[in-house]
């Protein structure tokens, strides 16, 4: 059976740990929210790479497109509306970063 490929390496070989019933469940829930296997969110928590949870990746997409929208008002307004644009945005990228780094951190 071949195994997935981790950027150039392949993913070819296992280990097996116990863990509790509630750890198992805990872990599945996690992997779930992320839409990750269960082995790769294992993966990303030891080696510290970004875990970001569907909802929070959709939030993400969709704050980026609202930035868009307001980028595009504020060229359009022929930056009447600087002040309150520039506010808008930074209060998206504000947001953007945060669910960024809360998410990173589990």
């Amino acid at each position: 059976m071949p195994f997935e490929k981790q950027g150039q390496d392949a993913l070819d070989a296992v280990i097996n740990i116990r863990v509790t019933k509630a750890e198992k469940a805990r872990l599945l829930e996690d992997a779930d929210l992320a839409a990750l296997s269960m082995s790769e969110l294992v993966r990303r928590r030891y080696f510290g790479r970004p875990i970001l949870a569907s909802a929070d990746q959709a939030m993400i997409r969709e704050l980026r497109r609202l930035g868009g929208l307001l980028k595009h008002i504020h060229n359009e307004s022929g930056g009447v509306l600087h002040r309150d644009t520039a506010a808008a945005l930074a209060a998206i990228k504000a947001y953007i970063e945060m669910l960024s780094h809360d998410r990173q951190k589990n």
